[in-house]
């Protein structure tokens, strides 16, 4: 399975991005979430979808961050407004069920202040 992620880049505090991945085989029935990392840190989870659609964010991101998925183009979508520097990370798409777990590449996300 891959996992491609896309959508990543430059921005200043205050904009918005929204990141994209779409997956090689059908996400019905797994779990999907957006990771980020920082050089030094643990990747930490940012936000995660069910395969009925119940959402979870880290507090840092409530209210900020939406993430959503579309079983017919097989993705998941995280839309990220006020963006902050703190926002600043690779962002990494994560697809999972049971023992099953897959990641994209990475997407590099840069707010400037």
């Amino acid at each position: 399975v891959q996992l491609q992620a896309s959508g990543g880049g430059l921005v200043q505090a205050g904009e918005s991005l929204k990141l994209s991945c779409t997956a090689s085989r059908g996400t019905i029935p797994f779990f999907m979430a957006w990771y980020r990392q920082v050089p030094g840190q643990q990747r930490q989870m940012v936000a995660s979808i069910s395969p009925g659609g119940h959402v979870n964010y880290v507090d840092s991101v409530k209210g900020r961050f939406t993430i959503s998925r579309d079983n017919a183009r097989d993705s998941v979508y995280l839309e990220m407004n006020n963006l902050k520097p703190e926002d600043t990370a690779v962002y990494y798409c994560n697809m999972g069920r049971g023992s099953m777990m897959y990641w994209g590449q990475g997407t590099q996300v840069t707010v400037s202040s």
